[in-house]
């Protein structure tokens, strides 16, 4: 018996007893995920005298690759009933996309191979090539393992969609993807289908914040397409977790006739930050910029500043730089993030402070912001109003969105194969 068979060989081939004589067809070869997501067979359903049986896998004597022998003359055959848990190899997988984690791109199963081990058969992995299309039109017993492969994709390596598999406890798992960077998980579900993106947000789903920064990270296009089915009490929800200069951007994108029933669901200190967001054009300064930061009186030591960054629950983005306001609440300096961990801990934040901050206005435009930026080499600047206080922070990757060409930012080529 070969260590290693095709799927695709024993699909549709014949089933014969030890004797030779043929007993029917093989339909499918019926496997079980595991508590680690490994797959592993537990029988073949066979089309035998007009039914559809299930032959356990211990029953068999050998897989492929131009047949399957079975281990005795006589089976004790029932009806094939799919249980929850189980999965068909050639109907739930061959041919279909699967997730590769290890390189965040979706491929597609074009075979799939199982591995005979010591406690059963395991499904080893996929071949996403397309050199095994070729493969089935050979003879079976030319379609052993022996044929090789251009690619693989070891079974650890990838997560199945199984959203069309009807067995409640089968869903796509998220221990795998939950590795991937928000971005990764984002290039993803555009690069998939409406029904595959559905099945990757309701994974990343089970981690509420990690599903907030996925939206963040989808194009606009995506963000509307998977709030439009969702009520709005789930479409608050996600917006809720989200930075609220993010968040604005997603509400104006929506319905007209659902934005303010939305807003209203929010937590009190989402739609202040929001309102006042959108009482700015998006195209200044005052409608890019994220009012989440960090300031601190030029009496405060060093020790306390870093106390206030840890303890905050702001993204990377929003500690770049913490703001240096007098009592008045006007801007004195910022200081970087770096500047802080640098220093003593017993000194002074006033110690520190210079006499110039680049800082810009409310109405300043997005290019005049870029200028500055980069002039300066700034992660981050803060964004003043009339009276010189600081009202919020742009960061480097919200400038380079806008700035980005709208066809570059087209990414659902970039994650399929």
């Amino acid at each position: 018996m070969p260590d290693v068979v095709h799927v695709s060989s024993l699909v549709k081939g014949p089933i014969v007893d030890p004797a030779g004589k043929r007993l029917g067809k093989v339909e499918d070869v019926v496997a079980r995920i595991d508590d680690d997501g490994e797959a592993w067979v537990v029988g073949l359903t066979v089309h035998l005298g007009g039914r559809d049986m299930f032959v356990p896998i211990d029953r068999v004597q050998q897989l492929g690759p131009d047949m399957v022998t079975t281990a005795t003359t006589r089976l004790d055959l029932a009806p094939f009933e799919r249980r929850p848990g189980e999965i068909l190899l050639g109907k739930d997988v061959l041919d279909r996309s699967v997730i590769n984690v290890k390189t965040a791109r979706l491929v597609v199963a074009r075979e799939v191979d199982i591995v005979r081990e010591d406690n059963g058969w395991r499904v080893a992995g996929i071949d996403p090539s397309l050199r095994p299309r070729f493969w089935r039109f050979l003879p079976r017993r030319f379609r052993g393992h022996e044929a090789g492969h251009e690619q693989f994709v070891d079974g650890r390596d990838i997560e199945l969609f199984l959203g069309h598999v009807p067995t409640s406890r089968l869903k796509l798992a998220a221990r795998r993807i939950l590795r991937l960077h928000p971005a990764q998980i984002a290039d993803l579900v555009e690069a998939a289908s409406h029904e595959e993106g559905e099945e990757i947000l309701e994974a990343v789903g089970q981690d509420k914040e990690l599903e907030a920064d996925v939206f963040e990270e989808l194009d606009d296009e995506h963000q509307v397409e998977f709030l439009r089915d969702r009520s709005d009490e789930a479409a608050a929800a996600v917006l809720a977790r989200m930075e609220a200069d993010d968040a604005a951007d997603l509400l104006m994108e929506l319905q007209q006739e659902r934005r303010l029933p939305i807003l209203n669901l929010l937590p009190a200190g989402n739609q202040a930050k929001i309102r006042a967001l959108l009482g700015h054009n998006p195209q200044t300064a005052g409608g890019m910029m994220n009012p989440d930061f960090i300031s601190l009186s030029p009496s405060s030591t060093v020790a306390e500043a870093l106390a206030r960054v840890a303890a905050s629950n702001f993204g990377l983005p929003q500690i770049a730089i913490v703001c240096v306001v007098n009592d008045a609440g006007k801007l004195i300096d910022t200081l970087s993030l770096a500047e802080l961990v640098r220093a003593p801990g017993a000194q002074s934040v006033s110690e520190l402070v210079d006499d110039f901050t680049p800082t810009v206005a409310l109405e300043a435009d997005i290019p005049d912001v870029a200028r500055l930026m980069s002039d300066y080499n700034l992660m981050a600047i803060p964004v003043l109003d009339s009276e010189s206080r600081p009202v919020g922070i742009i960061a480097v990757d919200d400038v380079l969105e806008l700035l980005v060409p709208e066809e570059w930012r087209w990414r659902a080529g970039a994650a399929r194969d």
